[in-house]
């Protein structure tokens, strides 16, 4: 086992590593940008190196500081959490190459499964479903991709294939429309991730965004923990996620659930990872693999009570799985709001001093947040401060417990979601179950891009 990991990331995920470690044993290692100086999680580790200004670009983005801070304090590894350089294979193959050990996948899949042309192609060869589109990158001949798209018929969705994060995509419902939308998102996406190359999709109408959870050791065995429903979302960005998903029968979470196991066995894969599907009608259409920690991996470790956060620092360390798919159990219902820092209905962020903080508790309420009172949250980063997870025996129960600790959450000085959360959370259709990913879009009056 490792002697001393360094976290490179900030906010709740660094703080949620670092409790991973100190329960296994491990020393950790936090590096903060000046702007995080103060954090939670750099106070509470056992030692830190500042590694730049506010600016990402210039800290949690600066591949050669990070490095040489794990040089310094002697760090055996490297996680890297979500975000920033979690998915970046240049970043996975330095950590590497300068002996240290990356917890994640190698540096291969992440590229592979990265450009989501290839881990169409990759996936479609393993068995796993896909939504109809073009075979690989869309060609320059105009005449052929008019063709594509009649035969995939219309609306149709024109993606990045380097993309993520909800960006580089257009959906087109006419064919006059489309050879221009193809020419705008290839410019966007060579201005976005300096990568022209983009792929055609059918364009689900109301669809349901259902992913799964997996973990693959070095010694070839790989399982998924069950799935996770994440429709509740806006612009592409998820809001609250749940797990179980509604309406998903255990024929259905064991077909696909082994199918993306065993697609983990075919590319060699290490980690924790998430295939993200569309789901229509009874059908499951893979559109990308996440190769990290999901930020609603919480909901997953409730209801199935392991930690995969242990569990990827276990492997990264060459240690087998300790258990087998049959071992797997799901129980009861969790789910999880993103706490904000934003306005609850524009979504404007609001950084500033949190002057009053009071996180709930009870039965089933788990709160992870690097946020306190007194705590400046910085303009600089993403305006997530938290995540309140609720579980019960019944999805009722679960949503009942959410709605207790909504109501006792008090955060004062910036402006939060919750007040969204608390809507939502009282919404009929969401009690009902199985909404689909643009119901949110529609509640809030968004139109949907």
């Amino acid at each position: 086992m490792f002697d001393k990991v360094l976290i490179a990331n900030r906010g709740e995920i660094a703080l949620r590593i670092q409790r991973a470690c100190r329960e296994l044993g491990i020393k950790t290692v936090a590096v903060h940008s000046e702007a995080d100086r103060e954090a939670k999680y750099v106070k509470l580790a056992d030692e830190s190196v500042c590694i730049g200004p506010a600016p990402s670009g210039q800290s949690y983005l600066n591949i050669p500081a990070v490095i040489s801070a794990a040089e310094v304090t002697d760090a055996e590894a490297i996680h890297p959490g979500y975000g920033f350089l979690s998915e970046n294979a240049d970043f996975a193959e330095r950590v590497e190459q300068s002996g240290f050990a990356f917890i994640g996948p190698r540096a291969e899949t992440i590229r592979l499964m990265g450009d989501k042309v290839s881990a169409k192609d990759t996936m479609k060869a393993a068995g796993v479903p896909c939504v109809p589109g073009s075979e690989g990158a869309l060609p320059e001949d105009p005449d052929e991709v008019l063709r594509i798209a009649k035969a995939i018929g219309y609306p149709v969705i024109i993606k990045a294939a380097g993309g993520g994060g909800g960006r580089g995509m257009r959906v087109v419902h006419t064919e006059a429309a489309l050879l221009a939308s193809v020419s705008m998102t290839k410019a966007e996406a060579q201005a976005a991730f300096g990568n022209p190359v983009v792929y055609m999709e059918k364009f689900l109408e109301q669809p349901r965004h259902i992913e799964i959870q997996v973990l693959a050791d070095q010694q070839g065995n790989a399982v998924y923990l069950g799935e996770r429903d994440c429709s509740m979302q806006r612009r592409h960005q998820k809001v609250l996620e749940e797990a179980p998903a509604f309406g998903i029968t255990p024929k259905m979470r064991e077909k696909i659930g082994t199918a993306c196991a065993e697609a983990c066995k075919r590319i060699n894969y290490r980690g924790a990872g998430t295939f993200e599907f569309l789901y229509e009608n009874g059908e499951f259409y893979f559109i990308e693999m996440n190769t990290r920690v999901q930020v609603e991996h919480p909901v997953t470790e409730m209801i199935t009570g392991i930690d995969i956060v242990q569990q990827q620092i276990l492997i990264a360390a060459n240690q087998k799985l300790s258990f087998s798919q049959k071992d797997i159990k799901l129980s009861g219902h969790s789910i999880e709001c993103r706490i904000n820092a934003e306005d609850p209905f524009n979504f404007v962020p609001s950084p500033g001093r949190i002057t009053t903080f009071h996180m709930p508790g009870g039965p089933g309420i788990r709160v992870d947040t690097h946020a306190y009172q007194g705590y400046m949250v910085p303009p600089n980063y993403d305006s997530m401060i938290g995540k309140l997870i609720a579980y019960g025996d019944t999805r009722q129960q679960a949503i009942a417990r959410m709605q207790i600790a909504l109501s006792e959450m008090v955060i004062e000085g910036i402006k939060t979601n919750v007040a969204l959360h608390k809507e939502l959370l009282a919404d009929a259709a969401f009690h009902q179950g199985g909404t689909s990913i643009h119901y949110l879009e529609h509640k809030l009056g968004i139109a949907t891009k």
